[in-house]
């Protein structure tokens, strides 16, 4: 709590990059799971829910000037 009012600045953190190297067999694997959990995706249903709620609305305007 004493250190900030007599200039005590804190350094920035050290640490150590783990070297990497390119290998394109592990490439081509990432590439390859990317692709088929791209194929899993369920198709988008937005328009179907847009119909959907659009007729409720109709039917409920619809009864109310019935009455």
């Amino acid at each position: 709590m004493l250190k900030p009012m007599f200039g005590h600045r804190p350094k920035p953190k050290k640490f150590d990059l783990p070297l990497r190297y390119y290998d394109p067999k592990e490439e081509e694997k990432k590439k390859d799971r990317i692709r088929i959990q791209s194929k899993t995706r369920r198709p988008n249903r937005q328009g179907t829910k847009v119909l959907i709620y659009a007729f409720l609305l109709f039917m409920v305007v619809y009864i109310i000037s019935i009455l």
